[in-house]
């Protein structure tokens, strides 16, 4: 008896650098209830991880998610509402595990990036994807709504293009992708795509990891806020204590003495 692959795989490098690869190559990394877990299980070790610095999303194969599988939508179909909350909170929980890990996180998307893979790559930091990668929310055209990856791709392209894409389940590419803010960089190859790789943990490196933690909260917690003197406190809190911290410290005093800072390895 062969076997399935692990639907999940990490690798990571001794400086710091994790790989997390859906796959499923033969269902084109389509989601079911074991990727999801197993999804889960690899972002709450990751949070964990001290050392990593940068975390890579990619698919083996053709594709990089093809959505939901359609055995597992099958026997989703044959579950009750409860149990099929049960799932969906499965799913959102493993997306919003992806969304506050403190790391760098970088979607690299190529084939295919549909439904549940679409939000994959909204909820990481940056993403790129190739410029032929094809993407499409394609729950209406099944009766369903996106609901559980529409805050991350509501965050990333605004509500207007959410409407209109949610609603039309019309199919773009990568080069659309980007001008929409769902990606922020499209490329044109395989090359290109490591090119980028490259360039995003050799920049990852440059930055303080507290620093990226806290960049990544300041950002959910000033977005849509009014501008009021509240906010002015909140905001010279936050810069006070990182000016204050160990890395605000070692970060100044390596600028004036024109030094590399102690976080500046490995890339």
């Amino acid at each position: 008896m062969t076997l399935a692959p692990d639907p999940v795989l990490l690798d990571v490098t001794p400086d710091g650098v994790a790989v997390v690869t859906l796959n499923r190559a033969a269902k084109r990394n389509a989601f079911d209830e074991q990727m999801i877990a197993a999804l889960s299980d690899t972002f709450e070790t990751l949070r964990a991880a001290d050392h990593v610095r940068v975390v890579f999303l990619r698919g083996a194969g053709a594709t990089f998610c093809a959505g939901a599988d359609l055995e597992w939508m099958r026997r989703q179909g044959q579950h009750s509402r409860e149990d099929n909350e049960t799932d969906a909170r499965a799913l959102a929980h493993m997306l919003k595990a992806l969304y506050d890990l403190p790391q760098l996180t970088v979607a690299l998307a190529h084939g295919a990036a549909m439904g549940g893979g679409a939000g994959l790559v909204a909820a990481c930091d940056v993403a790129v994807a190739r410029a032929d990668t094809q993407f499409r929310f394609s729950e209406v055209r099944l009766g369903l709504t996106p609901a559980t990856i529409s805050p991350y791709v509501v965050e990333a392209i605004g509500p207007r293009w959410a409407r209109a894409l949610f609603t039309t389940a019309e199919t773009f590419d990568g080069r659309f992708a980007e001008k929409i803010g769902l990606v922020q960089y499209a490329v044109d190859t395989d090359a290109d795509l490591e090119a980028m790789m490259r360039m995003l943990a050799n920049l990852a490196f440059e930055a303080a990891p507290g620093a990226v933690a806290a960049c990544k909260d300041l950002v959910r917690d000033v977005a849509g806020k009014p501008i009021t003197e509240a906010l002015g406190r909140d905001t010279a809190r936050r810069i006070a204590e990182r000016r204050a911290s160990a890395e605000g410290k070692e970060g100044i005093a390596a600028f004036l003495e024109r030094r590399a800072p102690s976080w500046k390895s490995g890339g």
